[in-house]
């Protein structure tokens, strides 16, 4: 059960509510996380640079490369909601979550993130020059900015113990659809 509840739409203070229509206007739905956000507008907004950060890494590294990247930061930070809502977009995309195939690339954009969100200050050389070896270095400055923005969305949501919304039920991990809504 989540510690902070999230606000209906009529809860949203002033000072939120454009970030809360823009976020409604793009996606067709506030999330439980975005409406516990939106009780403080700088909080709200911070996190919502997630977006465009997002938008510049897929546009080059590609839709399934960033949801690899995303998805090993969410499964390794534990994070429920997040590894959830990114294990459904590769499933209407046609994979299947719990059986990637990695490429190389993928494989190297896959460690970094688990290596992120388990000791930023342990990420091995050996990574780094994987991903050096295909990303420029104003490149590896996005992706770990991204990674990192990932990594703040992640531990927001799992302090806050934020409820999973019902519409990912669906796509949780089979070992994670009898755990608590969270």
């Amino acid at each position: 059960m989540a510690r902070i509840t999230p606000l209906t739409d009529a809860e949203i203070p002033p000072e939120s509510r454009p970030a809360f229509e823009r976020q409604l206007a793009a996606h067709g739905r506030v999330t439980n996380m975005k409406r516990t956000l939106a009780r403080n507008a700088v909080a709200f907004e911070a996190l919502m640079w997630w977006y465009p950060l997002h938008d510049a890494v897929r546009d080059w590294l590609g839709q399934r490369a960033t949801l690899v990247f995303v998805l090993a930061i969410s499964e390794q930070a534990d994070c429920l909601v997040c590894s959830t809502y990114f294990r459904r977009h590769l499933i209407e995309a046609g994979e299947y979550p719990d059986r990637l195939v990695l490429d190389a690339r993928e494989q190297a954009l896959a460690d970094l993130g688990r290596q992120l969100a388990r000791d930023s200050k342990a990420v091995e050389d050996e990574v780094m020059s994987r991903i050096a070896s295909f990303l420029t270095p104003d490149q590896i400055v996005t992706l770990t900015a991204f990674g990192s923005l990932m990594l703040a969305t992640n531990v927001f949501i799992n302090a806050l113990q934020v409820d999973l919304d019902e519409y990912l039920f669906a796509y949780r991990k089979p070992d994670q659809a009898q755990e608590p809504r969270r």
